[in-house]
């Protein structure tokens, strides 16, 4: 299966929302460090002074005031979103849909993907006019981002409103704050921390990217693209931005976006993992390059301020984020093809996490946890 030609100059994101919530909640001391004050991360703590607080030149070891009312379940919608600024009009799609779930003792958290094809109940939405339906879910973002009397002025954050509810409708949590995460942010990060180690567990054959990065050309038949292809062997590999990047956005492989959503899990804890290893909330002029890389590619939706966020779940460590596939399959044949579907153990899940018990159903289901 190949793409049209209208996709060869597609966005170089087809991003991980989970990226930046993924960085912003496991690496909670790094941001916090941004936040609070970068210039006395690196100092040694000192005695307090005469009034009980700490002399000037001090390290603030104190949490913010609105940590402390972080308290879980928490349910985090993370959205990579293909906006294809370069196209008129263009209706941002909602291409990566993952939740990450904190349960109440905030000591683990698992992360998991919706098919971006998946049939779901979309509400009517007044704010768009949009009427509701039953179709993909990936269009949940586009109707929800179409503003009355502005059509080629779509509104992402109006269309994250509509994916919340449609999520929260078809899994049954409680969504309580989200990211959306547009184009170019991913690899300026990844170069940013030096590239990423991964474990690449298929061989992956790029559609899009040549063996030097460049893109490949769109073929002159009109589908699909010709040249040489960019080849991600099995074994751990050390990947640059546009190599991070380019084997995340694969789906055309053995497992199709099944795989897909199972690459982009095990990217994003590998990076979260080189974060905490690195111990860089502790090195403000790499936390400085690491929220620069982000830039405005990330919106924070709703919920605490994220510097709370981050301090309450900044106990979280690589091994406590559990990721979990959530196998599906295609409803309808060929030309008659609808969306997804998931799987009974699937759905099962889902039942199990909003009753908090995941951690048994798993042990219960072990196929459906993600192997790094």
């Amino acid at each position: 299966m190949t793409q049209g030609a209208g996709s060869a100059r597609r966005a170089r994101a087809l991003l991980l929302a989970a990226l930046a919530a993924i960085l912003l909640v496991l690496a909670g001391s790094l941001v916090a460090t941004r936040l609070v004050g970068r210039d006395e991360a690196q100092r040694p703590p000192g005695p307090t002074g005469p009034t009980g607080t700490p002399p000037a030149g001090t390290p603030n070891t104190i949490p913010p005031p609105g940590a402390a009312t972080v308290t879980g379940p928490l349910n985090l919608l993370l959205v990579g979103v293909d906006t294809r600024v370069s196209v008129p009009g263009w209706e941002p799609h909602g291409d990566s849909v993952l939740v990450l779930h904190v349960p109440a003792g905030l000591d683990r958290a698992y992360l998991f993907s919706l098919p971006r094809d998946l049939l779901v109940d979309i509400p009517a939405f007044p704010p768009a006019g949009y009427r509701g339906g039953r179709t993909k879910l990936t269009h949940a973002m586009s109707y929800g981002s179409r503003v009355p009397g502005r059509p080629r002025q779509p509104s992402t954050t109006q269309g994250y409103e509509l994916l919340r509810s449609t999520v929260a409708g078809y899994t049954g949590l409680r969504i309580d704050a989200g990211t959306v995460i547009n184009f170019p942010g991913f690899t300026r990060l990844v170069d940013t921390l030096g590239g990423v180690d991964l474990h690449i567990d298929q061989r992956v054959v790029s559609l899009h990217r040549r063996p030097d990065g460049r893109h490949r050309d769109p073929a002159p038949s009109g589908g699909g693209y010709v040249g040489p292809q960019m080849v991600y062997e099995p074994g751990v590999r050390h990947l640059n931005g546009w190599q991070a990047l380019d084997y995340a956005r694969q789906r055309y492989i053995t497992g199709g976006d099944y795989a897909r959503q199972r690459h982009q899990q095990q990217l994003v804890k590998a990076l979260a993992t080189k974060i905490l290893d690195e111990d860089l909330a502790r090195q403000p002029d790499r936390v400085e390059q690491v929220v620069a890389a982000l830039g405005d590619t990330v919106s924070y939706v709703g919920g605490p301020r994220i510097v709370d966020l981050a301090y309450a779940l900044g106990g979280l460590s690589p091994d406590r984020l559990i990721l979990v596939g959530l196998p599906g399959s295609g409803v309808g044949k060929g030309s008659g093809y609808r969306g997804e579907q998931l799987k009974p153990v699937s759905t099962g899940f889902l039942t199990a996490l909003k009753a908090g018990d995941a951690e048994a159903y798993l042990a219960a289901h072990p196929e459906l946890r993600v192997k790094n």
